[in-house]
């Protein structure tokens, strides 16, 4: 019989956690053995648990945050925007059902540029507008945000991003960036 391969890659783990900050699941990404790109297996990513309103956290609560669909596409917005607060909600679905904090009153929308994802940002918008939630979309100039970072880098990443955030955000947060 064939001798069978065990191959090990590399893993991306990051904790789903709800509002007050309990684990509710797990979001895993198998990398490639470089670890610069997912893998090239079946289903590299998977995420496990209760998901629906929840998300991956970057920094603290806050009044003003940012929200969108995948890990990458946030950590690529925190790079531009290191001392914004952000939630990965790991899909199009999930981000049209994430559930704010509490002490949320500006929320920027960081949607993908698919059909999905400009849908799921709308219908997250509409939810919050009954909340008296200030929301404002951030959008791409290619499918995402890590696709934008990576082609064009993080300071044109942020100069896109200036347009879209207000006066005071932009100065709070883009030039926080040193």
């Amino acid at each position: 019989p064939d001798a069978i391969k065990s191959i090990t890659l590399p893993a991306m783990l990051a904790a789903v956690t709800d509002n007050a900050g309990r684990i509710s699941g797990l979001m895993r990404t198998y990398l490639s053995a470089d670890g610069s790109q997912k893998a090239p297996i079946d289903s590299p990513r998977r995420a496990m648990g209760a998901l629906a309103g929840n998300g991956v956290r970057f920094g603290p609560h806050a009044e003003v945050m940012a929200v969108g669909e995948g890990i990458e596409t946030m950590l690529s917005l925190r790079i531009a925007m290191p001392t914004l607060s952000m939630i990965a909600a790991l899909s199009a679905a999930h981000l049209a059902a994430f559930v704010p904090p509490v002490r949320l009153r500006r929320l920027y929308i960081a949607a993908d540029s698919d059909a999905a994802g400009r849908n799921a940002a709308a219908r997250l918008a509409e939810r919050l507008k009954a909340l008296a939630i200030e929301t404002s979309q951030l959008t791409p100039r290619r499918k995402d945000f890590n696709d934008d970072l990576i082609a064009d880098g993080a300071d044109m990443l942020a100069a896109h991003l200036a347009d879209q955030l207000t006066a005071d955000d932009r100065q709070r947060f883009l030039s926080a960036r040193g």
